[in-house]
């Protein structure tokens, strides 16, 4: 991730942390495959993750639930990693991070065969609680251990592409899993990433060298951060603009097959677009957030409030629809990668703390977009959320802008 030099005083170091042993010096292609391991290891969280915006009718269908109960898909696993974040990375510092990482991955496989073979609604959603407490810990404990694992000249690159696995979940993941629930059902969608997961679970093991924590997260070192003005204005500028684009970006598929008339093929084309779109904002925002990252983060706001608003104007027919989701793509592409920079310049000396924050903030305010586009898609219509998110998004960028005082 390309770091921006702090605006706020950096916290002091906390007596939390404690040095361990350096790590074993290693072939630098081991260390490449290491980093691999991890980008494949996050690939599969965020498809898990957010296969059910592709699935959703499918799923709710069999199960008999609303596209705003089946949305709970997205928001239950949202809460747990918010809650695991903290939890887990605190609970655990003492404990190897190779084993920490094989565990979760280990757990992820089960939440996917769980899935695949729920008879019924319930079994879904503990499918989903497993897969929020991997989310949560996976991501504050495996974002930061580029520069434990390639030369530090590389750590840049390396950081850049343990990212790519968020935007390459919505061009791979989504759409692939859309056009495999079209040939052979839903269920043979968590087939696959739960056989996927566990050849993921065979690379970490094979990749990864012992990892003895290098810092230990106390839940002091969170409090110290989160009493920061640097800290504070990220969670705002976050919560706005996650919460617009997943109370939005949840319902797109019933948004294009209601208002646009798309059939499942071109919606899963639609979708494929949006995530190649997303590739490109995220190695966009990764080259401009080192030298302006309140601009380059507004921008993305006021992007996806101008996809999201004018959607319902133009997302009626099918090329307005797609140059908007592209739109809409490229933006949210450099979302996390705004947002991550943004919390570990304001805790250059806590890097794990950082990481923390900003995966349980994201994570909680991914559930309750969810949860509040849900709610509005039940009570009015698929254009009225995006009305609602671009709204929040014209908020995020304001804030986004605004420099705090303290």
């Amino acid at each position: 991730m390309p770091a921006q030099t702090p605006t706020s005083a950096p916290l002091a170091p906390s007596a939390s942390a404690t040095a361990a042993a350096p790590t074993t010096v290693r072939s630098p292609r081991l260390g490449w495959f290491a980093v691999v391991s991890l980008t494949l290891g996050l690939f599969s969280i965020v498809t898990t993750e957010i296969l059910p915006i592709g699935l959703l009718t499918p799923i709710g269908d069999t199960f008999g639930a609303s596209d705003g109960t089946a949305g709970l898909m997205m928001t239950l696993p949202g809460i747990l990693a918010a809650v695991a974040a903290p939890v887990v990375t605190v609970g655990t510092g003492r404990v190897d991070r190779r084993r920490m990482l094989c565990l979760l991955m280990a757990v992820l496989a089960l939440a996917n065969f769980l899935a695949a073979c729920a008879p019924a609604y319930w079994l879904m959603m503990v499918s989903r609680v497993l897969v929020g407490c991997v989310i949560g810990a996976f991501w504050s404990i495996g974002v930061g251990l580029a520069e434990r694992l390639v030369p530090a000249e590389r750590v840049g690159r390396a950081t850049a592409l343990i990212f790519s696995a968020v935007p390459l979940g919505s061009v791979l993941g989504v759409p692939a899993g859309t056009l495999l629930a079209q040939l052979a059902g839903w269920r043979a969608v968590f087939v696959t990433m739960g056989v996927l997961t566990l050849g993921v679970l065979a690379a970490l093991l094979v990749s990864l060298p012992p990892l003895a924590p290098q810092q230990v997260t106390r839940l002091a070192v969170l409090r110290d951060l989160l009493g920061t003005a640097r800290a504070r204005a990220g969670l705002a500028v976050t919560f706005l603009i996650v919460t617009a684009h997943f109370a939005t970006y949840t319902y797109v598929t019933p948004f294009l097959a209601d208002v646009t008339h798309a059939g499942p093929g071109l919606i899963t084309a639609f979708l494929l677009a949006y995530g190649t779109a997303g590739i490109v904002g995220n190695f966009l925002a990764g080259a401009w957030v080192r030298r302006a990252l309140r601009t380059t983060f507004a921008l993305a706001a006021v992007l996806v409030a101008a996809a999201t608003l004018l959607l319902p104007l133009l997302g009626t027919s099918r090329p307005g629809a797609l140059a908007l989701l592209l739109v809409w793509g490229l933006a949210y592409g450099a979302v996390p990668v705004c947002s991550q920079t943004w919390f570990a310049t304001a805790a250059p000396h806590a890097p794990e703390a950082a990481s923390v924050l900003f995966t349980s903030s994201f994570q909680a305010t991914l559930s309750f977009g969810a949860l509040a586009g849900g709610a509005v898609v039940d009570a009015a219509s698929v254009s009225v959320v995006m009305v609602a998110g671009g709204a929040a998004a014209v908020l995020a960028a304001t804030a986004a802008v605004c420099r705090p005082r303290g």
